[in-house]
Protein backbone atom coordinates (compact mmCIF):
# COMPACT_ATOMS: atom_id res chain seq x y z
CA UNK A 1 0.00 0.00 0.00
CA UNK A 2 1.38 3.42 -0.99
CA UNK A 3 1.79 6.24 1.54
CA UNK A 4 -1.07 8.22 -0.05
CA UNK A 5 -3.42 5.23 0.14
CA UNK A 6 -2.39 4.65 3.74
CA UNK A 7 -3.04 8.31 4.56
CA UNK A 8 -6.50 8.14 2.96
CA UNK A 9 -7.26 5.08 5.06
CA UNK A 10 -6.13 6.87 8.22
CA UNK A 11 -8.17 9.97 7.33
CA UNK A 12 -11.26 7.77 7.13
CA UNK A 13 -10.27 6.09 10.39
CA UNK A 14 -9.94 9.43 12.19
CA UNK A 15 -13.22 10.71 10.75
CA UNK A 16 -14.99 7.52 11.94
CA UNK A 17 -13.25 7.49 15.32
CA UNK A 18 -15.41 10.26 16.75
CA UNK A 19 -18.66 8.50 15.92
CA UNK A 20 -17.44 5.19 17.36
CA UNK A 21 -16.09 6.81 20.51
CA UNK A 22 -19.26 8.76 21.13
CA UNK A 23 -21.32 5.59 20.63
CA UNK A 24 -19.36 3.79 23.34
CA UNK A 25 -18.82 6.58 25.85
CA UNK A 26 -22.45 7.73 25.74
CA UNK A 27 -23.36 4.43 27.36
CA UNK A 28 -21.82 5.91 30.53
CA UNK A 29 -21.50 9.65 29.86
CA UNK A 30 -24.66 11.63 29.14
CA UNK A 31 -24.06 14.70 27.00
CA UNK A 32 -20.69 16.53 27.27
CA UNK A 33 -20.17 16.26 23.50
CA UNK A 34 -17.93 19.35 23.42
CA UNK A 35 -15.72 17.89 26.13
CA UNK A 36 -15.47 14.57 24.29
CA UNK A 37 -14.48 16.39 21.10
CA UNK A 38 -11.71 18.29 22.87
CA UNK A 39 -10.41 15.18 24.58
CA UNK A 40 -10.20 13.42 21.22
CA UNK A 41 -8.34 16.45 19.80
CA UNK A 42 -5.91 16.14 22.72
CA UNK A 43 -5.20 12.51 21.87
CA UNK A 44 -4.77 13.06 18.14
CA UNK A 45 -2.52 16.11 18.67
CA UNK A 46 -0.31 14.13 21.09
CA UNK A 47 -1.02 16.51 23.95
CA UNK A 48 -2.32 16.84 27.51
CA UNK A 49 -5.37 18.62 28.85
CA UNK A 50 -6.47 20.42 32.00
CA UNK A 51 -10.13 19.64 32.69
CA UNK A 52 -11.95 22.10 34.94
CA UNK A 53 -15.41 21.42 36.31
CA UNK A 54 -17.45 21.26 39.48
CA UNK A 55 -17.70 17.92 41.33
CA UNK A 56 -20.07 15.32 39.94
CA UNK A 57 -19.65 15.96 36.20
CA UNK A 58 -18.05 12.52 35.60
CA UNK A 59 -14.55 13.79 34.87
CA UNK A 60 -12.90 10.71 36.36
CA UNK A 61 -15.39 8.30 34.78
CA UNK A 62 -14.86 9.91 31.39
CA UNK A 63 -11.07 9.48 31.37
CA UNK A 64 -11.29 5.95 32.77
CA UNK A 65 -13.83 4.98 30.10
CA UNK A 66 -11.66 6.55 27.41
CA UNK A 67 -8.78 4.30 28.41
CA UNK A 68 -11.09 1.30 28.19
CA UNK A 69 -12.30 1.97 24.63
CA UNK A 70 -8.75 2.64 23.40
CA UNK A 71 -7.07 -0.21 25.35
CA UNK A 72 -4.68 2.18 27.08
CA UNK A 73 -3.00 1.53 30.41
CA UNK A 74 -4.73 3.78 32.93
CA UNK A 75 -3.41 5.25 36.19
CA UNK A 76 -5.00 7.69 38.59
CA UNK A 77 -3.26 9.91 41.14
CA UNK A 78 -5.37 11.65 43.78
CA UNK A 79 -3.35 14.78 44.44
CA UNK A 80 -3.25 15.80 48.11
CA UNK A 81 -1.11 18.28 50.11
CA UNK A 82 1.11 15.47 51.46
CA UNK A 83 1.78 13.84 48.08
CA UNK A 84 5.50 13.55 47.30
CA UNK A 85 7.19 13.66 43.86
CA UNK A 86 8.26 10.02 44.30
CA UNK A 87 4.58 9.10 44.66
CA UNK A 88 4.22 10.26 41.05
CA UNK A 89 7.45 9.14 39.39
CA UNK A 90 8.43 6.14 41.51
CA UNK A 91 11.06 5.33 44.11
CA UNK A 92 13.96 2.99 44.83
CA UNK A 93 13.51 0.16 47.30
CA UNK A 94 15.99 -2.32 48.72
CA UNK A 95 15.50 -5.81 47.30
CA UNK A 96 17.23 -8.91 48.61
CA UNK A 97 18.16 -11.87 46.42
CA UNK A 98 17.07 -14.91 48.45
CA UNK A 99 19.56 -17.24 46.80
CA UNK A 100 22.67 -15.11 47.28
CA UNK A 101 21.55 -12.86 50.11
CA UNK A 102 22.77 -9.86 48.16
CA UNK A 103 20.86 -6.62 48.56
CA UNK A 104 20.45 -4.12 45.78
CA UNK A 105 18.33 -1.12 44.92
CA UNK A 106 15.42 -1.60 42.57
CA UNK A 107 13.41 1.22 41.00
CA UNK A 108 9.68 0.74 41.44
CA UNK A 109 7.86 2.70 38.77
CA UNK A 110 5.17 5.14 39.81
CA UNK A 111 1.75 5.73 38.27
CA UNK A 112 3.22 8.15 35.70
CA UNK A 113 4.38 5.05 33.79
CA UNK A 114 1.10 4.55 31.98
CA UNK A 115 -0.56 5.51 28.71
CA UNK A 116 -3.31 7.60 30.25
CA UNK A 117 -2.66 9.39 33.55
CA UNK A 118 -5.47 11.07 35.45
CA UNK A 119 -4.03 13.73 37.77
CA UNK A 120 -7.12 14.27 39.92
CA UNK A 121 -7.38 17.69 41.62
CA UNK A 122 -3.85 18.59 40.55
CA UNK A 123 -4.04 21.99 42.27
CA UNK A 124 -4.29 20.41 45.72
CA UNK A 125 -0.63 19.42 45.87
CA UNK A 126 2.37 21.74 46.43
CA UNK A 127 4.40 23.03 43.46
CA UNK A 128 7.26 20.62 44.24
CA UNK A 129 5.01 17.66 43.47
CA UNK A 130 3.28 19.41 40.56
CA UNK A 131 6.72 19.86 39.01
CA UNK A 132 7.17 16.08 38.93
CA UNK A 133 4.85 16.10 35.90
CA UNK A 134 6.81 18.69 33.90
CA UNK A 135 9.51 16.44 32.44
CA UNK A 136 7.06 13.63 31.73
CA UNK A 137 4.63 15.89 29.90
CA UNK A 138 7.25 17.66 27.80
CA UNK A 139 9.99 15.08 27.20
CA UNK A 140 8.16 11.78 27.79
CA UNK A 141 10.88 10.88 30.27
CA UNK A 142 11.24 10.59 34.04
CA UNK A 143 14.47 11.19 35.94
CA UNK A 144 14.68 9.55 39.35
CA UNK A 145 17.70 8.88 41.57
CA UNK A 146 20.02 10.07 38.82
CA UNK A 147 18.66 7.78 36.12
CA UNK A 148 16.40 8.65 33.21
CA UNK A 149 13.54 6.35 32.19
CA UNK A 150 11.61 6.67 28.94
CA UNK A 151 7.83 6.55 29.06
CA UNK A 152 6.02 4.28 26.64
CA UNK A 153 3.82 6.01 24.09
CA UNK A 154 1.11 7.00 23.69
CA UNK A 155 1.32 9.03 26.90
CA UNK A 156 -1.29 11.61 27.87
CA UNK A 157 -2.04 13.47 31.08
CA UNK A 158 -5.54 14.64 31.90
CA UNK A 159 -5.46 16.81 35.00
CA UNK A 160 -8.62 17.93 36.76
CA UNK A 161 -9.33 20.80 39.11
CA UNK A 162 -12.36 22.15 40.92
CA UNK A 163 -13.07 25.83 40.12
CA UNK A 164 -15.20 26.60 43.21
CA UNK A 165 -12.94 25.47 46.07
CA UNK A 166 -9.84 27.61 46.58
CA UNK A 167 -8.96 26.79 50.21
CA UNK A 168 -6.05 24.40 50.51
CA UNK A 169 -5.13 24.70 46.83
CA UNK A 170 -1.92 25.71 45.06
CA UNK A 171 -2.37 27.65 41.79
CA UNK A 172 -0.65 25.91 38.91
CA UNK A 173 2.52 27.73 37.79
CA UNK A 174 2.58 29.16 34.31
CA UNK A 175 5.32 26.73 33.24
CA UNK A 176 3.07 23.78 34.05
CA UNK A 177 -0.02 25.36 32.51
CA UNK A 178 1.86 25.92 29.27
CA UNK A 179 2.51 22.16 29.01
CA UNK A 180 -1.21 21.53 28.60
CA UNK A 181 -2.37 21.57 24.99
CA UNK A 182 -5.95 22.45 25.95
CA UNK A 183 -7.86 23.83 28.90
CA UNK A 184 -11.28 22.16 28.86
CA UNK A 185 -14.21 23.62 30.79
CA UNK A 186 -16.94 21.09 31.57
CA UNK A 187 -20.37 22.65 31.88
CA UNK A 188 -23.48 21.53 33.74
CA UNK A 189 -25.69 19.14 31.73
CA UNK A 190 -28.97 20.34 30.24
CA UNK A 191 -32.24 19.58 32.03
CA UNK A 192 -33.00 16.62 29.74
CA UNK A 193 -29.46 15.27 30.14
CA UNK A 194 -29.63 15.55 33.93
CA UNK A 195 -32.92 13.64 34.00
CA UNK A 196 -31.27 10.87 31.97
CA UNK A 197 -28.31 10.87 34.37
CA UNK A 198 -30.56 10.51 37.41
CA UNK A 199 -32.48 7.65 35.77
CA UNK A 200 -29.30 5.84 34.74
CA UNK A 201 -27.38 3.14 36.65
CA UNK A 202 -25.04 4.10 39.48
CA UNK A 203 -23.50 0.85 40.70
CA UNK A 204 -22.95 -1.24 37.56
CA UNK A 205 -21.70 0.53 34.46
CA UNK A 206 -22.11 -1.22 31.09
CA UNK A 207 -18.94 -2.72 29.65
CA UNK A 208 -17.49 -0.91 26.65
CA UNK A 209 -16.05 -2.26 23.42
CA UNK A 210 -12.58 -1.42 22.19
CA UNK A 211 -12.74 0.82 19.11
CA UNK A 212 -8.99 1.21 18.54
CA UNK A 213 -5.68 0.22 20.09
CA UNK A 214 -2.50 2.10 21.03
CA UNK A 215 -0.86 1.29 17.68
CA UNK A 216 -3.75 2.79 15.71
CA UNK A 217 -3.73 5.88 17.91
CA UNK A 218 -0.01 6.36 17.31
CA UNK A 219 -0.53 6.05 13.55
CA UNK A 220 -3.31 8.61 13.71
CA UNK A 221 -1.02 10.98 15.64
CA UNK A 222 1.62 10.64 12.94
CA UNK A 223 -1.01 11.47 10.35
CA UNK A 224 -1.93 14.67 12.17
CA UNK A 225 1.71 15.78 11.94
CA UNK A 226 1.61 15.25 8.17
CA UNK A 227 -1.57 17.25 7.57
CA UNK A 228 -0.71 20.09 5.14
CA UNK A 229 -1.42 23.63 6.29
CA UNK A 230 -1.77 26.68 4.05
CA UNK A 231 0.50 29.66 4.64
CA UNK A 232 -2.49 31.92 5.26
CA UNK A 233 -3.61 29.64 8.12
CA UNK A 234 -0.14 29.63 9.67
CA UNK A 235 0.02 33.42 9.41
CA UNK A 236 -3.42 33.70 11.04
CA UNK A 237 -2.31 31.45 13.93
CA UNK A 238 0.86 33.47 14.54
CA UNK A 239 -0.98 36.78 14.27
CA UNK A 240 -3.68 35.64 16.69
CA UNK A 241 -1.17 34.43 19.30
CA UNK A 242 1.02 37.52 19.00
CA UNK A 243 -2.03 39.76 19.43
CA UNK A 244 -2.58 38.31 22.92
CA UNK A 245 0.64 39.97 24.13
CA UNK A 246 0.48 43.57 25.33
CA UNK A 247 2.51 45.85 23.09
CA UNK A 248 2.46 47.65 19.77
CA UNK A 249 0.93 44.69 17.85
CA UNK A 250 -1.90 44.19 20.33
CA UNK A 251 -5.36 45.81 20.15
CA UNK A 252 -6.20 48.42 22.75
CA UNK A 253 -8.34 46.12 24.89
CA UNK A 254 -5.43 43.67 25.24
CA UNK A 255 -3.18 46.42 26.56
CA UNK A 256 -5.97 47.39 28.95
CA UNK A 257 -6.70 43.96 30.39
CA UNK A 258 -3.78 41.55 29.79
CA UNK A 259 -0.59 41.29 31.86
CA UNK A 260 1.02 38.46 29.88
CA UNK A 261 0.04 36.88 26.59
CA UNK A 262 0.60 33.46 25.08
CA UNK A 263 4.10 32.34 24.09
CA UNK A 264 5.39 30.62 20.93
CA UNK A 265 4.37 27.18 22.22
CA UNK A 266 0.76 28.37 22.07
CA UNK A 267 1.05 28.87 18.30
CA UNK A 268 2.43 25.35 17.90
CA UNK A 269 -0.38 23.93 20.03
CA UNK A 270 -3.06 25.92 18.23
CA UNK A 271 -1.88 24.65 14.85
CA UNK A 272 -1.69 21.03 16.10
CA UNK A 273 -5.17 21.23 17.62
CA UNK A 274 -6.56 22.76 14.42
CA UNK A 275 -5.06 19.95 12.35
CA UNK A 276 -6.66 17.34 14.61
CA UNK A 277 -10.02 19.14 14.60
CA UNK A 278 -10.00 19.37 10.80
CA UNK A 279 -9.41 15.62 10.49
CA UNK A 280 -12.26 14.91 12.91
CA UNK A 281 -14.51 16.92 10.61
CA UNK A 282 -13.31 14.88 7.64
CA UNK A 283 -11.32 17.78 6.15
CA UNK A 284 -7.84 17.12 4.71
CA UNK A 285 -6.44 20.47 5.86
CA UNK A 286 -7.36 23.01 8.59
CA UNK A 287 -9.14 26.23 7.77
CA UNK A 288 -9.20 29.53 9.63
CA UNK A 289 -12.60 28.51 11.04
CA UNK A 290 -10.93 25.46 12.62
CA UNK A 291 -8.35 27.73 14.26
CA UNK A 292 -11.08 29.98 15.63
CA UNK A 293 -12.90 26.92 17.00
CA UNK A 294 -9.82 25.70 18.88
CA UNK A 295 -8.52 29.10 20.02
CA UNK A 296 -10.41 29.36 23.37
CA UNK A 297 -9.28 25.95 24.64
CA UNK A 298 -5.68 26.55 23.55
CA UNK A 299 -5.29 30.14 24.74
CA UNK A 300 -7.47 30.61 27.84
CA UNK A 301 -4.91 29.11 30.25
CA UNK A 302 -2.00 30.93 28.61
CA UNK A 303 -3.33 34.47 29.04
CA UNK A 304 -2.84 36.26 32.36
CA UNK A 305 -5.33 39.04 33.03
CA UNK A 306 -4.46 42.08 35.14
CA UNK A 307 -6.21 43.49 38.19
CA UNK A 308 -8.39 45.80 36.11
CA UNK A 309 -9.74 42.85 34.12
CA UNK A 310 -10.57 40.99 37.31
CA UNK A 311 -12.41 43.94 38.83
CA UNK A 312 -14.38 44.51 35.62
CA UNK A 313 -15.00 40.73 35.30
CA UNK A 314 -13.54 40.43 31.83
CA UNK A 315 -13.94 36.84 30.57
CA UNK A 316 -10.99 35.32 28.75
CA UNK A 317 -13.16 33.50 26.20
CA UNK A 318 -14.86 36.75 25.21
CA UNK A 319 -11.48 38.42 24.86
CA UNK A 320 -10.22 35.56 22.66
CA UNK A 321 -13.38 35.75 20.53
CA UNK A 322 -12.78 39.46 19.94
CA UNK A 323 -9.15 38.79 19.04
CA UNK A 324 -10.18 36.05 16.58
CA UNK A 325 -12.68 38.37 14.92
CA UNK A 326 -10.13 41.17 14.67
CA UNK A 327 -7.41 38.84 13.33
CA UNK A 328 -9.74 37.60 10.61
CA UNK A 329 -10.82 41.06 9.48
Amino acid sequence: MSENQNDEKLVRFVAELREKMFSQLHQRIIGQDKTLDLILVTLLARGHSLVTGVPGLAKTLLVNSLAEVLELNFSRIQFTPDLMPSDVTGTEVVEEDRTTGRRDFKFVRGPVFSNLLLADEVNRTPPKTQAALLQAMQEYQVTATGKTYTLSEPFHVFATQNPIEQEGTYPLPEALLDRFLLSIHMEYPSREEEIAIVKGPRAHWPSLKCIAGPEQLLEAQKLVNRVPVGDHVVEFVVHLVRSTRPGDEAPGFVNDYVSWGAGPRAAQCLLAASRAWALLQGNPSPRISDVVEMAPAVLRHRIVLNFRAETERVHKDKLIAELSQEAGS
